[in-house]
């Protein structure tokens, strides 16, 4: 039973495959690999969590689980009454599975040497729970900073950090498939490297 599984390019460079030639020259050598992270979670967590493999998304600092819940029993009379009774059924997923989630996090966190977060999905309803945010340093020139203040006076966002937040978020939604043959191009060159001379 495998999960969808995400993991970038960088992450597998800070692994040892390159040391310091990756072009944005940070490399976390010591960083335990998580490619068997989706396996792991799917083998470790309880039967009858989820209705699936739960989907695995991996990066430098942090590993989120999101998985399935069982459908609702009985028709709810309208849109409101459906959601209202997945954010529901979600809390208490939530709240029955605390502690439990508490110790598989953090054997993931020693296995892996990354913070552990949660999520569930039922229907079109999905929730997150505690997740990190984690500072980005960027140095945009000022075509770039007229973009995010532009945002920012449209009330589109509260401030240049939270404007970029959403266009990153935007570019995550329009470029999935292009972002995913990225990341699959970068895992060849990541094989070939390796394949290489030692140095």
């Amino acid at each position: 039973m495998h999960g969808r599984f995400v993991l970038t390019a960088r992450d597998r460079r800070g692994w040892g495959g390159g040391g310091g030639r990756g072009r944005g020259g940070w490399q976390q050598a010591d960083l335990p690999s998580a490619e068997d992270a989706a396996g792991w979670f799917a083998g470790r967590l309880p039967d009858g969590w989820f209705t699936g493999a739960p989907e695995v998304t991996v990066d430098r600092e942090e590993i989120v689980v999101v998985g399935e819940l069982p459908a609702l029993d009985g028709d709810q009379p309208d849109e409101a009454g459906r959601a209202a009774a997945e954010a529901g059924r979600i809390a208490r997923f939530r709240e029955q599975t605390r502690e439990e989630r508490i110790e598989i996090a953090r054997q993931a966190e020693h296995r892996y040497g990354r913070k552990v977060a949660w999520g569930a999905r039922l229907g079109g309803t999905e929730e997150l729970f505690t997740t990190l945010s984690v500072p980005v340093m960027t140095r945009l020139r000022q075509p770039e900073r007229l973009v995010l203040d532009t945002l920012v006076d449209a009330g589109v966002a509260r401030s240049r950090s939270e404007a970029l937040a959403w266009a990153v978020r935007l570019v995550g939604e329009h470029a999935e498939s292009w972002l995913g043959e990225l990341r699959e191009a970068m895992s060849k060159v990541d094989e070939l490297r390796a394949k290489g001379p030692e140095l």
